[in-house]
């Protein structure tokens, strides 16, 4: 210790700024107005209206129906489709799967690219072989009205890159994969 230092130094022997006393003023103050926001039944929801644009906000606010790709941009074929015409699907749409829909355009199943290269493992000659014997019967889907967050833990608890949207009744509506949540920022 230097002795022309002064008092400063008297004070605070190691030259150290009074971070204890800092530290536990901003926990108490934390610890208020938690405190206080629970009192009010201020809840997350009410949090993610206020910051939309927060991570919160995001993850409460987003549902699937503002990240899906619709319309023409969703892959499907008829369920009469060749193996040929749904890779030419998948390829035009750039989703890694093509949907299978019914004559009613219900949804019957998903052909995925892993789909594909299962079909390549046992079949000899796969560009007449009808779609309907390849695809995943019974495919994952989710409604348009869940939340964004709800995909996500879907696709993760079920090992899936892409999930189909349908409506009540079973009619494609939407598709959407991991990036398309990447890019809405819910992942």
């Amino acid at each position: 210790m230097h002795l022309d230092a002064g008092v400063a130094q008297e004070a605070c022997p190691l030259n150290l700024a009074p971070t204890a006393s800092t530290t536990a003023a901003l926990a108490l103050g934390d610890a208020l107005a938690v405190a206080l926001l629970d009192a009010r039944g201020f809840s997350a929801d009410d949090f993610a209206r206020s910051h939309p644009g927060g991570t919160l906000g995001r993850r409460l606010l987003t549902h699937v129906a503002d990240v899906m790709r619709s319309g023409t941009a969703v892959p499907s074929v008829p369920a009469s489709a060749t193996l040929s015409e749904a890779v030419m699907e998948i390829t035009r749409k750039a989703l890694g799967m093509t949907a299978v829909l019914d004559a009613a355009g219900l949804l019957v199943g998903i052909f995925t690219d892993g789909d594909l290269r299962r079909a390549l493992d046992r079949l000899p000659d796969l560009r007449s072989a009808p779609v309907a014997g390849l695809m995943t019967a019974a495919p994952r889907t989710i409604s348009p009205h869940a939340l964004a967050v709800e995909a996500v833990e879907l696709m993760e608890r079920h090992r899936v890159n892409q999930l189909l949207v349908v409506d009540a009744d079973g009619a494609l509506v939407g598709a959407l994969n991991m990036h398309d949540l990447f890019r809405a920022k819910v992942v």
